[in-house]
């Protein structure tokens, strides 16, 4: 009887274990979610007057 009780105690630790690892995981992803956004918003406009130029100068030196 307590071994059943025992094995029954040991599977739910293992499961709450998985879902706290789940959580984890997705608050990871998460915040490199949102580092990546940040990034591009912060360099964005000097990305696109970087790339306008390049396009500039390829069309400019085309024959």
């Amino acid at each position: 009887m307590f071994g059943k009780l025992r094995s029954k105690l040991q599977s739910l630790r293992a499961n709450r274990e998985q879902g706290a690892t789940a959580v984890e995981y997705g608050l990871m992803v998460a915040l490199i979610a949102a580092a990546i956004i940040v990034t591009v918003t912060a360099l964005g406009g000097s990305l696109n007057a970087l790339f306008t130029a390049v396009t500039a100068a390829i069309t400019g030196a085309t024959p």
